[in-house]
């Protein structure tokens, strides 16, 4: 007992009871308790607009911080309005709005002297209103200064008014411009964007051959037009959600109206709605809060880059969730064939493409199984080699002082370790990373007698399998995955790795997203239309997916070609 505490005296730290630090200011109970800060908390009520400027002023400083803020300006000035006179206060952050835009349109107009402004007519706004019988009457509107303004005055595509400090700093926060005019109990919400972003470029991570050569950018706007400019149909809906209590991160649900099911678009809106997360800054975060519960970790939405995409899923039937600041939607539900499927495949030839899925389905198997085949097959099923490739085999090995097993994980480590080094390093040395890493020191690992060649033959074709893949989270599951089947082969052999498939096969068989079983199309082995994992000719594809329960379940003729039958 000594010795210990003899250790626990060397290693253990015990506070001085008599120095005390303690940094709490004193409590007077004559003084004040304030409530806690209200950031990020959800409230029921929100703070109306004042009909005084100064005191909307006063409201702003304290909400901004306006004493150690740089960025929040408050631009107070006196608006003409019918020969009258208003102060007038312009709440906006600089480098979020354009400001010869603020200037042309909106202080210049409310500010300077004009025949709009300074007309001290009495006449009223005189509006013509269609009745029964075709006899259309006109009606005297008498003069309301909010709607002259906007009407009027401030010659802006977009303006809004709104009645609570909530809403206008939600506004200004997202690059608009906040109007406040004195006697009035509301504020013109003003779009003024002008901050920079990111130009349209070529997708970097989904590169097709026949495809446009278009990606999102972080703008939603400029990403529900893009998929405006695909889909070209008045029935595209896309409304805005907020999420986050902090961060207000604007989402975009869109949908095509008539054609997606109404319990699927409730489901995705039920679940943004219900999300108590004080921020939401990407759409990788988005996917893992609208996911279902997976034992297996299987990615169950589908997060694409390309417009085309996108608008394919949507004219599919499918919901899509855009997410401001993102470049990517996300795409629901997604199913296990839609993870091995390519933007390309439709461009294509139906032979064409129907190849190349079944070599992604060949090559998501190899990623999965063939190391821990290979471990398998070395250390108990040697019965099965051919004679002079089993012997080559020990004779590859003969000087390999390790053990198969720590020869796999230790190259199965490196290549995954080179692989992430060459996305982080600068992209024009990135490639050399590789093959210095694949090459040069894959070969001198040989040389030492660390591993053996034939090893390394299925890494390599292992790791080249896993770019086949598509979907980077769906190859990147594989890759987790083929470690557990490593082990599996190791210690049981074939047996280990048909109980490992057979419990993955279940987990998968049980997962779901949005309520859709994962392996629809596959298993169970029914005939759903539109659910196949090879295409059809094109002239036969006549039905969207039946899983998604369309309102339309035909998406083309049965005669689609009828230039033949002329």
């Amino acid at each position: 007992m000594s010795i210990k505490n003899l250790i626990s005296s060397f290693f253990t730290y015990t506070p001085n009871d008599n120095q005390t630090y303690n940094f709490n200011l004193a409590e007077d109970t004559n003084t004040k308790s304030y409530p806690d800060s209200d950031i990020g908390k959800k409230e029921n009520t929100k703070t109306k607009i004042f009909p005084s400027v100064s005191i909307n002023s006063d409201v702003l400083k304290s909400k901004y911080n306006l004493l150690i803020n740089s960025d929040i300006i408050l631009r107070e000035f006196v608006l003409n309005a019918r020969g009258k006179q208003y102060n007038a206060l312009l709440l906006f952050i600089d480098g979020m709005v354009n400001t010869e835009i603020m200037n042309e349109f909106i202080l210049e107009p409310l500010m300077m002297r004009n025949k709009n402004n300074l007309f001290e007519g009495s006449q009223n706004k005189v509006i013509s209103e269609a009745v029964a019988n075709n006899i259309t009457v006109r009606k005297v509107k008498k003069f309301n200064l909010p709607n002259y303004i906007s009407s009027c005055l401030v010659p802006q595509n977009a303006i809004k008014q709104v009645s609570t400090f909530e809403d206008i700093i939600s506004g200004v926060n997202s690059g608009n411009c906040g109007l406040f005019v004195d006697t009035l109990d509301i504020a013109f919400d003003i779009e003024v964007k002008g901050f920079k972003q990111r130009g349209i470029e070529k997708p970097s991570n989904e590169i097709v051959i026949k495809g446009p050569h278009e990606s999102f950018v972080e703008n939603i706007r400029t990403n529900t037009s893009l998929i405006r400019r695909f889909v070209n149909n008045e029935n595209l809906v896309i409304e805005n959600l907020n999420v986050g209590n902090i961060t207000r991160t604007k989402c975009g649900v869109c949908y095509v109206s008539g054609l997606a099911n109404d319990d699927l678009i409730a489901e995705v809106k039920f679940r943004l709605n219900n999300l108590d997360v004080d921020s939401l800054l990407s759409a990788g975060q988005l996917e893992q809060l609208i996911s279902d519960t997976s034992n297996l970790n299987i990615p169950q939405v589908i997060s694409t880059e390309r417009p085309d995409k996108t608008a394919s899923y949507l004219l599919d039937g499918r919901v899509i969730i855009l997410v401001d600041g993102s470049p990517y939607a996300i795409i629901t539900p997604g199913v296990l064939s839609d993870f091995l499927s390519s933007p390309d495949d439709k461009n294509q030839k139906t032979i064409f493409s129907n190849f190349t899925k079944f070599i992604r389905f060949v090559a998501s198997f190899i990623t999965l199984l063939l190391p821990g085949l290979y471990i398998a097959v070395t250390s108990f099923h040697q019965e099965i080699l051919p004679t002079e490739l089993l012997f080559s085999i020990l004779a590859s090995r003969a000087n390999v002082p390790f053990p198969i097993i720590f020869e796999l994980l230790v190259l199965e480590l490196s290549f995954e370790l080179i692989r992430e080094a060459g996305l982080r390093v600068p992209s024009p040395i990135g490639p050399t990373i590789g093959i210095v890493g694949a090459l040069v020191m894959g070969q001198a690992a040989v040389s030492a007698g660390i591993v053996s060649p034939i090893l390394i033959i299925v890494v390599a074709i292992t790791g080249t399998a896993s770019f086949a893949i598509p979907d980077y989270a769906f190859s990147f599951h594989l890759r987790i995955y083929r470690f557990v089947f490593i082990f599996l082969g190791y210690l049981c052999g074939f047996l280990g790795i048909a109980l490992g498939v057979f419990v993955y096969m279940i987990a998968m068989c049980d997962s779901k997203s949005f309520g859709i079983s994962y392996t629809v199309g596959v298993s169970p082995f029914e005939h759903i239309k539109g659910t196949s994992y090879y295409l059809p000719p094109i002239w036969k594809r006549e039905y969207r997916s039946g899983f998604l329960n369309s309102k339309k379940e035909k998406k083309q003729g049965h005669i689609s070609m009828k230039w033949k039958n002329l």
